[in-house]
Protein backbone atom coordinates (compact mmCIF):
# COMPACT_ATOMS: atom_id res chain seq x y z
CA UNK A 1 0.00 0.00 0.00
CA UNK A 2 1.42 4.03 -0.85
CA UNK A 3 2.12 5.66 1.91
CA UNK A 4 -0.62 7.78 1.67
CA UNK A 5 -2.91 5.13 1.93
CA UNK A 6 -4.83 5.01 -1.09
CA UNK A 7 -4.40 1.70 -3.12
CA UNK A 8 -3.57 1.70 -6.90
CA UNK A 9 -7.11 0.11 -7.55
CA UNK A 10 -9.14 2.85 -5.02
CA UNK A 11 -7.27 5.65 -7.18
CA UNK A 12 -8.34 4.25 -10.27
CA UNK A 13 -11.73 3.85 -9.29
CA UNK A 14 -12.44 7.22 -7.37
CA UNK A 15 -11.25 8.89 -10.70
CA UNK A 16 -13.40 7.06 -13.32
CA UNK A 17 -16.22 8.06 -11.02
CA UNK A 18 -14.98 11.62 -10.81
CA UNK A 19 -14.56 12.19 -14.57
CA UNK A 20 -17.79 10.61 -15.26
CA UNK A 21 -19.31 12.46 -12.54
CA UNK A 22 -17.78 15.95 -14.59
CA UNK A 23 -18.87 14.78 -17.79
CA UNK A 24 -22.78 14.38 -16.38
CA UNK A 25 -22.94 17.83 -14.94
CA UNK A 26 -21.00 19.45 -18.24
CA UNK A 27 -23.37 17.68 -20.63
CA UNK A 28 -26.58 19.33 -18.21
CA UNK A 29 -24.76 22.66 -18.40
CA UNK A 30 -24.73 22.59 -22.10
CA UNK A 31 -28.07 21.33 -22.36
CA UNK A 32 -29.25 24.12 -20.12
CA UNK A 33 -26.85 27.09 -22.29
CA UNK A 34 -28.44 25.65 -25.55
CA UNK A 35 -31.87 26.14 -23.87
CA UNK A 36 -30.67 29.90 -22.79
CA UNK A 37 -29.40 30.67 -26.36
CA UNK A 38 -32.36 29.68 -28.08
CA UNK A 39 -34.50 32.18 -25.51
CA UNK A 40 -32.32 34.57 -26.20
CA UNK A 41 -32.15 33.85 -30.25
CA UNK A 42 -36.21 34.06 -30.26
CA UNK A 43 -36.12 37.30 -28.45
CA UNK A 44 -36.36 36.57 -24.40
CA UNK A 45 -32.84 37.66 -23.39
CA UNK A 46 -34.09 38.23 -19.66
CA UNK A 47 -35.42 34.57 -19.66
CA UNK A 48 -32.13 33.05 -21.27
CA UNK A 49 -30.03 34.62 -18.82
CA UNK A 50 -32.24 33.24 -16.05
CA UNK A 51 -31.89 29.98 -17.40
CA UNK A 52 -28.00 30.09 -17.87
CA UNK A 53 -27.80 31.06 -14.14
CA UNK A 54 -28.71 27.19 -13.52
CA UNK A 55 -25.41 26.33 -14.67
CA UNK A 56 -23.44 27.64 -11.51
CA UNK A 57 -23.99 25.14 -9.43
CA UNK A 58 -23.29 22.59 -11.69
CA UNK A 59 -20.11 24.49 -12.62
CA UNK A 60 -19.25 24.54 -9.11
CA UNK A 61 -19.41 20.75 -9.25
CA UNK A 62 -17.61 20.25 -11.94
CA UNK A 63 -14.65 22.57 -10.12
CA UNK A 64 -15.23 20.37 -7.29
CA UNK A 65 -14.50 17.07 -8.84
CA UNK A 66 -11.63 18.63 -10.49
CA UNK A 67 -9.81 19.69 -8.00
CA UNK A 68 -10.32 16.20 -6.24
CA UNK A 69 -9.10 14.35 -8.78
CA UNK A 70 -5.90 16.43 -9.30
CA UNK A 71 -5.36 15.72 -5.81
CA UNK A 72 -5.99 12.49 -6.08
CA UNK A 73 -3.86 12.15 -9.43
CA UNK A 74 -1.01 13.48 -7.29
CA UNK A 75 -1.18 11.46 -4.57
CA UNK A 76 -1.40 7.95 -6.84
CA UNK A 77 1.88 9.42 -8.86
CA UNK A 78 4.11 9.78 -5.39
CA UNK A 79 4.19 6.08 -5.02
Amino acid sequence: MPPHGLPRETIEITLKVYLRQMRVRLDETVSIAKAAEACADSGNIQKGVEIALDVEQLLYEVNTFLNAASLIHRLGKSQ
